[in-house]
């Protein structure tokens, strides 16, 4: 019985591999064509032995053309019929030279680089972004890209002395062991100080570009490591001046308020990595970094002075300004905070436990005018090592933090009484405006814990622009759709209390007391003073005056104490501070959850 095997294309005969009389095994190849500049092997379609054929190399064949004759038998398989089947573990020679170029840019392959790092109690860009990021999850684009400098410098110097052109840049997974793998995708980058001092290059621009582009497309948050100094003036490969057309902090700008922006330095930061890392949500930065829009270059060549790269921007100056939101003692620790810090945006814990709440009572003391530590309730109220701190060492009278109750994410704004007895100055405005627009823009609930005397006030701190700053907090406080809820510690008097409570007592969820709350138009001594002058005035006796006063502070105190302010429905309830918790998780849990979003809640998230 004889077979027919027609070609399967139309092509030209490159190989025949059979003669007549040949035994061939089923899929064995007895042909190849050229068809469309590509060459395909034509398997035997059964076994048999070749009787006859019909083509020959060089002759063009159309499809369905009769190749080969075939008289049908069993064939026993030989090593020369035999099915070709790889060595699995041979590594091809595209293949090794893909895996050379991938290892040069290495940490092991750059002894004297890492050697650096470790001088300078650093570690290396890789070995940050791999403790950062959960084992083997880690996709880099662009690695084996080189600095654009081909018209200065031979390409195997670029390759061994410029690897990823500096920009180290991919998709992984953060707290994958708490989060669905959904939530726990994410865009991380890191500039690479060991190639060209991290500056900003042609290559790694375009990288940015195009991460930037995925993490919008994906809406995935981005944790950038920013150490670098800045544009790079000795790059040749391109048609440009100046560079100013460049789309990577365009599309940076573009993504705040659309998702978290987790910034971390460490070292020098100058110049165009400072702006990157001036638009992050949160700045977290190593006590050994310097950040500043210009570097000692710049600042020389604008005839400004010559500084060293330590001069500039350290962080003494930096944690007061309100730059950096997080100050670590290293990269190991700055890396553990960004962990932390991202957790809040990628949803709720299951697992959570809590301080014995009875401890709240005992928190603010019984005198009226004695100080405490608003921390200590903060960390007595919410989940147990739930609390990161935001900008700690600016705006003093207030306290920004995120933390978590039962295990939800929430914000937490707090009045600190340590400083100026909580009176609310602008630094303090413009801190709770801010963290205001962060936890709208990614639906955390804001938790505001009031215990003020009111807005600052006096000549000196008028010098600040107080009218403007103060002012943030109401119309922010207006502009978010997050539920906000307010329970007075203590103090809580006139526009500084109302700022504390979204504009006024009736706009949060909900307004409570603790016991211990005090309530007026403003404070009850200067109210006191101002309403009773001319009648304090009139009591010559020193003594007979002070008492009088005091009489007078005394009255106004218990109409403006809690229960009172009860009684008359100017807030909600006045609770036992134990309870503090329950109130705030029972009425969360009472709010629908967040709708999905397409694009941004709010426009962005004001970097100041």
């Amino acid at each position: 019985m004889t077979s027919k095997l027609l070609s399967p294309m139309q092509g030209t005969v490159l190989v025949v591999d059979v003669q007549v009389g040949d035994d061939v095994a089923e899929g064995q190849r007895v042909a190849i064509l050229e068809s469309m500049k590509m060459e395909h092997e034509i398997p035997a379609s059964s076994s048999g032995t070749i009787i006859k054929i019909h083509t020959s190399i060089g002759e063009t064949v159309l499809e369905g053309q009769e190749l080969f004759s075939f008289d049908l038998k069993e064939i026993n398989q030989t090593d020369e019929t035999a099915i070709f089947e790889p060595d699995l573990d041979y590594i091809r020679e595209d293949l090794a030279e893909v895996q050379e170029r991938h290892e040069i840019g290495l940490d092991h392959r750059r002894p004297e680089a890492v050697e650096k790092r470790r001088n300078r109690d650093q570690r290396t860009a890789r070995e940050n972004i791999a403790d950062l990021l959960d084992g083997g999850s880690y996709i880099e684009y662009g690695p084996l890209v080189v600095a654009p400098q081909r018209k200065r410098r031979s390409i195997d110097d670029l390759i061994m002395n410029t690897p990823a052109d500096g920009m180290i840049a991919g998709i992984g997974e953060v707290n994958r062991d708490h989060f669905p793998e959904d939530k726990a995708q994410c865009v991380v980058m890191s500039y690479d100080y060991t190639v060209l001092a991290g500056t900003q290059g042609g290559q790694n621009h375009r990288k940015k570009d195009r991460l930037f582009e995925i993490a919008k497309r994906l809406k995935l948050p981005v944790i950038f490591f920013t150490e670098g100094g800045g544009g790079r003036p000795g790059d040749t490969d391109g048609m440009q001046v100046a560079g100013l057309d460049c789309l990577a902090f365009g599309l940076w700008a573009e993504l705040s308020a659309l998702v978290p922006l987790v910034g971390i330095n460490s070292g020098y930061c100058f110049a165009g990595n400072a702006a990157i890392l001036g638009c992050c949500d949160v700045v977290i930065a190593t006590e050994n970094s310097n950040i500043g829009m210009g570097g000692p270059a710049m600042i020389e060549g604008g005839g400004l002075g010559s500084y060293h790269p330590s001069e500039i921007g350290p962080m003494d100056i930096q944690r007061g300004n309100g730059v950096v939101d997080i100050t670590v003692k290293d990269e190991k620790e700055a890396v553990e905070v960004a962990k932390k810090y991202l957790s809040y945006f990628q949803g709720p814990l299951a697992n959570w436990e809590c301080e014995d709440q009875r401890e709240l009572r005992h928190l603010v003391p019984e005198n009226r005018l004695r100080v405490y530590e608003v921390r200590d309730i903060i960390k007595t109220m919410f989940d147990k090592d739930s609390i990161l701190e935001i900008r700690k060492d600016f705006g003093l009278g207030i306290i920004t933090s995120l933390a978590r109750i039962e295990g939800r994410p929430v914000g937490v704004i707090a009045s600190n009484p340590a400083h100026l007895g909580g009176a609310i100055d602008s630094d303090a405005a413009d801190k709770a405006s801010r963290f205001m627009q962060l936890c709208d823009a990614f639906d955390l609930p804001l938790i505001s814990l009031c215990d003020t005397p009111g807005f600052m006030v006096g000549p000196e701190a008028e010098k600040t622009g107080l009218v403007r700053h103060v002012s943030r907090m109401f119309v922010t406080g207006r502009s978010v759709s997050v539920p906000t809820c307010t329970i007075v510690l203590r103090k809580a008097y006139g526009l500084g209390a109302q700022a504390m409570a979204s504009g006024g007592f009736k706009f949060p969820l909900f307004t409570v007391s603790w016991p211990t709350g005090e309530f007026g138009g403003m404070g009850l001594e200067g109210a006191v003073k101002l309403g009773y002058r001319k009648e304090l005035e009139a009591i010559e006796d020193l003594e007979e005056r002070l008492d009088a006063y005091q009489a007078l502070v005394d009255r106004m105190y218990e109409v403006g104490k809690a229960t009172s302010m009860a009684d008359h429905f100017e807030i909600d309830e006045v609770i036992d501070p134990m309870e503090s918790r329950r109130w705030i998780a029972s009425a969360l849990k009472a709010c629908s959850p967040p709708k999905p979003r397409d694009g941004k809640k709010r426009p962005m998230i004001d970097t100041w």
